[in-house]
């Protein structure tokens, strides 16, 4: 049997990615959680000590929990050790579900449905008593660019992207005012910074839920090498910014804004274009990807969508757990009604 230990940092297990990692984990507790609440790495460890399975959550002052994510998740899951075997990981799930089901219900959110580890986890909840209720979460746009260069790219991409990018280009090579800078850190990080704000006050974005973010993100980032902030500039003035990680070969945009007054410039198109050249000609990435959400235009510069789901794990004794599931069979309900009624 595995036994929980609730733990301030994240244990030492191999790496997984830069979001599965203490520098993202760090960004979102410092400047990502909603007033009260602190993260919390629930370790389920083995009968030598060592950390088997860890689940990092978020602990509200009310003693609710849920994932240790944030409106710029764009992925997320249990973190095991290289060789836990689905037999531990529904021990884990066990484990954590003891240790969780008194609080009500605990979503999980951003998580990937091909994840081979998931379903003998939430097996493991279901053996706590938490019944998992599964939904959509967001969809993830991205593309698989091993061995490509810029040319072969922007061939593969719809004409009337790939004609838009080559004459928006050819449009700014002509204007000695623009230039765009790709900062990694270093001394340009806190002007890097100012100037990204400074564009997305000005930029069609609404207002932030957590405005520390970006900044506590970019500073993680920078600290592992990770960051690409991608600045452009026409006449000295930054335009547009880009907030890109480059981890493990998976290049990730975060955040993107430009000036609405400078938007005879396209300084959206030609600094997106401008810093995949970069990533794949220079950096030789594997893979885009352009986080959460199916906004339009993301599909013309990957073409590959994969859904991200969440999981509200619900213990049918407590209130909200009995509410949560009656809830969900009520909607279930109502979908077959209403494609019954459709078909009629």
């Amino acid at each position: 049997m595995m036994r929980v230990e609730a733990r301030d940092a994240l244990p030492d297990l191999p790496a997984q990615g830069f979001e599965l990692g203490a520098a993202w984990f760090g960004a979102v507790a410092a400047a990502a959680l909603p007033a009260g609440a602190r993260a919390e790495f629930l370790t389920a460890v083995g009968a030598d000590g060592a950390p088997r399975v860890v689940l990092p959550l978020q602990r509200h002052a009310d003693g609710r929990r849920e994932g240790l994510t944030a409106p710029y998740t764009t992925r997320f899951r249990p973190l095991a050790a290289a060789d836990a075997t689905a037999q531990e990981l529904r021990a884990a799930g066990r484990a954590f579900a003891r240790s969780c089901r008194t609080a009500g219900p605990l979503r999980l959110d951003a998580l990937e449905e091909a994840w081979p580890g998931l379903a003998p986890l939430l097996a493991g909840f279901r053996d706590g008593g938490m019944w998992p209720v599964r939904f959509a979460h967001f969809g993830n746009w991205h593309l698989d660019v091993a061995g490509l260069g810029w040319d072969a790219y922007l061939a593969a991409r719809p004409g009337a992207l790939r004609n838009t990018i080559r004459r928006r280009l050819a449009q700014a090579a002509r204007d000695p005012a623009l230039g765009v800078a790709i900062l990694g850190g270093g001394a340009e990080l806190d002007a890097g910074i100012a100037s990204y704000k400074a564009v997305y006050a000005r930029s069609w974005k609404e207002p932030e839920p957590y405005p520390r973010f970006a900044a506590a993100l970019m500073r993680a980032a920078a600290g592992v090498g990770a960051l690409r902030l991608g600045l452009m500039r026409a006449a000295g003035d930054v335009i547009a910014a880009q907030l890109w990680v480059v981890a493990d070969g998976v290049a990730t945009v975060h955040k993107l804004a430009h000036d609405e007054q400078a938007r005879a410039l396209s300084p959206g198109t030609v600094l997106s274009a401008r810093m995949i050249r970069h990533l794949l000609d220079e950096e030789r990435v594997a893979m885009l990807d352009f986080g959460r959400g199916d906004d339009a235009y993301k599909a013309g510069w990957t073409g590959t969508r994969q859904q991200r789901i969440g999981v509200l794990l619900c213990p049918p004794w407590h209130i909200a757990g009995a509410r949560a599931l009656a809830c969900h069979a009520a909607g279930r309900v109502r979908a077959r009604l209403a494609a019954r009624l459709k078909t009629a």
